[in-house]
């Protein structure tokens, strides 16, 4: 498994923690930055690793922002995404298997390192179930492919 992972300023350090949790795990990553706290755009790092997991490099991406609110609505605007933010272990899986969503995105100033850790492991151990949800995402592929012209 290979896993992108992008940050502001403000989530760099639960990037930083989660990047260690994922290499203890075996997991391959990449982190697509920032590598600063130097003040910096979220939207740049939602792109970066937005695309790169539409271009099937990586399975998956996480991407963390102060809330995760504004990263996650940057890579959402590349179709093909489906970025959650998610704060509770119960979304994280849900996502993965009902929404197929293939990045993940968290709030450093909302979730702690300890739940954070929680939440990437479900996400990542859920498996997307298909069947009656294939419909759904389907129709989500609809409406990018109408408003993306």
């Amino acid at each position: 498994m290979k896993i992108a992972l992008g940050s502001d300023h403000a989530g760099l350090p639960l990037k930083k923690e989660i990047i260690k949790h994922l290499e203890k795990k075996g997991i391959e990553v990449r982190d697509f930055g920032t590598l600063s706290e130097d003040s910096c755009d979220y939207s740049d790092y939602g792109l970066l690793v937005a695309e790169e997991v539409v271009s099937k490099r990586f399975d998956f991406g996480i991407l963390i922002c102060g809330t995760g609110i504004g990263i996650s609505i940057a890579a959402n605007k590349v179709p093909g995404v489906r970025a959650a933010l998610c704060g509770d272990t119960f979304s994280a899986h849900s996502c993965r298997e009902h929404n197929d969503a293939n990045i993940l995105a968290l709030g450093q100033r909302v979730v702690g390192l300890g739940l954070a850790l929680d939440i990437v492991d479900a996400f990542l151990g859920a498996k997307y179930e298909g069947g009656r949800h294939a419909r759904r995402v389907d129709k989500i592929s609809q409406i990018e492919k109408k408003y993306n012209k």
